[in-house]
This record gives C-alpha cells, sequence and structure tokens, in this order.
C-alpha cells in the first residue's frame, strides 16, 4: 500500500512538472489571453455538455481614455452548450480584444527570464449579452456572414432553425426562431452559410442528405461536413464517413452526381476547409490523425500530409488574414497552427523531434479533449477555444513566432 501511494505521489508530481512546463511554455509564446468560464454558460449539467464557440466579423472600435489609456476592440462572438436540458441557451457575447501594440512586447529579450517574450494575459471583459432559449441541445451554431443577426442553429429534431437576435428581448423567452427548416428525418451537427450568395445556407444531417436552402425562397434542393467554394459562388465541398473528399456544383440539374470525388484519407473524413487566397486550394481533416492538403485541378494526389495529432481530427480552419497558415483540432486537447511555406524547411535534429518543419505552434492549455476553435475574421492571428470543459479561451500567439526575424528556439518550444 505504501508503495502504491509512493506511486501516486509521484505520478502527481510528475503532472505539475508538466504543467509548470506548459504554463511556462505558454507565457513566453501567448501574446494575451482572455478566460470566458463555465459559470457563464448556464447549463444543468457541465459534465455532459459541450461548448461550440464561433467568432464573428461583427465588432466596434473603442477608445478608452483614462489613466490607463487602452485601445481596443469589442468582438461579439456566439457561444452555445449541449446540456440534458429541455431547452439550451444561445448565447451572445462581448468581449475586449487589444489593438496591435498594445500589451507586452513579445520581441523584447528579457534579462532575467533570459528568453524572448513575456506573459501577456490580458484582463478582457467579457458579457453573455443575449441568451435565446433553443429546443433541446445546439448542435451547431453558425452566423451569416452577410448579416451576423442572421443565426442558424442545428438540433436534435431535425430542423434548422434561423433566428435574428436582433428581433429577441434581452430577457429569457420561449423558443422563437424566425424559420423552421423542415427537409431532413434526422439530428444533423453540419450547417455553412455561402459566403457568396445571401442567405444561402447548407446543412448535413445523419439521414446522409445535404440540403440546400434559400431562406428567401424555402426552396430545398437536393455527408458529414462541408464547406462553400470561396471564389465559385455554385461550388461547395462535402466529406464524411465514406472517407471520400467530394465536390458539388448547385448549377446541375443532376443533384445526386458529384462533379468531382476523390479517396481522401484512410479512415473517416470528418472536416474541410478552403482556402480563403486560392480557389484551388483545400484541406481535409480525418480519424486518420492526420490533415491533408489538396489541389481541385488535381485530386489524384494529396499536396500535402500534416502529420502531428495523436488523436482522431474533427475541425480544419484556413486563415483569413494568411494564405499559409491553417489551424486543426481534434479529440486531444492541442490545437495545431501549421505554415504551409514551411513545408520541406531543413531543421535541427532537436527541432524535428517537435514535429515537422511546417509546424508553427502548438496551443496546450486546454485539460480536455477541444470541441470547436474559431479564428478571427478580423483580427489577424487571434483564436477562440473551448473544451469539454466548458472553458472558453481567447489566445494569439507572440508575433515572434510567425514573424520572419523571429527568435529560433521558438520553433522549439511549442507544447
Amino acid at each position: 500500500m505504501a508503495e502504491d501511494l509512493q506511486q501516486r505521489l509521484e505520478q502527481c508530481q510528475k503532472e505539475n512538472d508538466e504543467m509548470k512546463k506548459t504554463i511556462a511554455t505558454l507565457e513566453k509564446n501567448v501574446r494575451y489571453s482572455f478566460l470566458i468560464y463555465s459559470d457563464l454558460l448556464p447549463t444543468a449539467n457541465i459534465d455532459q455538455g459541450e461548448a461550440h464557440i464561433t467568432m464573428t466579423e461583427d465588432f466596434d472600435q473603442i477608445n478608452l481614455k483614462s489613466d490607463y489609456s487602452q485601445d481596443y476592440t469589442v468582438h461579439h462572438p456566439i457561444l452555445n452548450t449541449l446540456t440534458s436540458d429541455e431547452q439550451n441557451p444561445l448565447l451572445t457575447a462581448s468581449v475586449q480584444i487589444p489593438k496591435e501594440g498594445t500589451g507586452n512586447d513579445s520581441t523584447e529579450y528579457g534579462s532575467e527570464r533570459r528568453e524572448f517574450g513575456d506573459f501577456g494575459l490580458y484582463n478582457a471583459k467579457v458579457n453573455i449579452e443575449l441568451k435565446i432559449n433553443h429546443d433541446g441541445e445546439v448542435n451547431r451554431a453558425s452566423y451569416m456572414p452577410q448579416n451576423s443577426s442572421f443565426i442558424a442553429t442545428n438540433s436534435p429534431s431535425a430542423v434548422v432553425l434561423i433566428y435574428n437576435y436582433t428581433k429577441l428581448a434581452t430577457q429569457n423567452i420561449d423558443c422563437r426562431p424566425e424559420l423552421r427548416l423542415c427537409g431532413h428525418t434526422k439530428e444533423g451537427y453540419a450547417l455553412s452559410w455561402n459566403p457568396n450568395i445571401n442567405r444561402h445556407i447548407l446543412s448535413a444531417s445523419n439521414d446522409q442528405t445535404i440540403c440546400l436552402w434559400n431562406t428567401e425562397k424555402l426552396a430545398i434542393e437536393e455527408k458529414f461536413d462541408f464547406a462553400w467554394h470561396l471564389f465559385h459562388k455554385t461550388l461547395f465541398g462535402s466529406v464524411g464517413d465514406d472517407r471520400k473528399l467530394t465536390i458539388w456544383n448547385i448549377r446541375s440539374s443532376h443533384y445526386t452526381k458529384s462533379s468531382h470525388v476523390a479517396d481522401a484519407h484512410s479512415a473517416e473524413v470528418n472536416c474541410l476547409s478552403f482556402n480563403l487566397f486560392s480557389e484551388y486550394i483545400r484541406a481535409t481533416g480525418s480519424a486518420d490523425k492526420t490533415v491533408a492538403l489538396w489541389d481541385l485541378r488535381n485530386l489524384m494526389l494529396k499536396l500535402h500530409i500534416f502529420e502531428s495529432h495523436k488523436n482522431e481530427i474533427f475541425q480544419v480552419q484556413s486563415s483569413h488574414h494568411n494564405e499559409t497558415i491553417l489551424a486543426s483540432s481534434g479529440t486531444g486537447r492541442r490545437l495545431r497552427v501549421w505554415d504551409l511555406s514551411k513545408i520541406g524547411e531543413e531543421q535541427t535534429n532537436d527541432n524535428a523531434e517537435d514535429g515537422p518543419s511546417e509546424l508553427l505552434f502548438i496551443h496546450d492549455w486546454h485539460r480536455g479533449k477541444i470541441s470547436d476553435f474559431s479564428r478571427n475574421p478580423t483580427e489577424p492571428w487571434i483564436t477562440s477555444s473551448v473544451p469539454e470543459d466548458n472553458i472558453v479561451q481567447g489566445w494569439q500567439m507572440a508575433e515572434n513566432i510567425y514573424t520572419e526575424d523571429g527568435n529560433e528556439a521558438n520553433s522549439v518550444d511549442l507544447e
């Protein structure tokens, strides 16, 4: 019994040392962060809940004039949780994010620490502005890019709900969506608004169908995740349990026939993302623990395979501000940021042990599986991520990590 106790103490000490190492690295490599704690997310059973977050393009420029003058912007993320309640809240919030040039300078060398960077934990003020009651769990929420007042949600009832939150009161009321889209026979977990055509949205369901909706005309045109092409308004891609990447054209009169199909991965394909700067490039994430890079002009071969994840991948997102930046996460607690421009660069043996040359950064501050993350569409390098414990983190990596003149040591201290 004494030996068992000693082993447990040694294990606790080991975990404590690893946590201290992680925090020390984050203090150096994260410019600032904010947390949205679970007490801001009202749930009946937080252990059974799972949170999601979406950063919108809706933000306000603020300039505070006081003894401690601080420039910042106010952003409005959408939050939701999965709980066992009959009604679950869909939340709209506001959070203060400091503008570029404020806070600590991560490029300065600290003589006492003998390393670059300093911890920039920003005391961000987070307010829940509106609680929108929802029938059952919120499987997924997505705002319309042309008007972020419109929010679409998936629910267990197989009905897609469309809200206009500007028409809702601030107090709790019954579930009152502006539209109820009835076309699926089972619940779904995927939504995607067309960024080029106003009010067009895709929804996918466990009934193995994709529905295309025109919410102005409510006309239905006939896997697991999908996304609209960002340059060609009639194209979208889908991925699913069939392990394929499929490209569809809504101009085709044959809705059951795709325009391109690729055998994408060796296991289920869970997510995809189109590059915002190139009409040909897209990425997919899979249960085979890899992220694949594709060129639409030749889907016979992958451009590149990103390997570092130890678990199944469920989220992949391209950057809104940099053509070569990609982020991914999955059933593990780490979010990885990749730089395509560094593919094939020579590495030292020490750096190679931390991962491939294109692995730019690992965010390792979550204590559980990452449920979702969202890249800020208006502020470069700002990301919000949420794990199973419902503690939302907003963070920005230190500037010297992604700049050309950054300290080489940071390519080693990723975790």
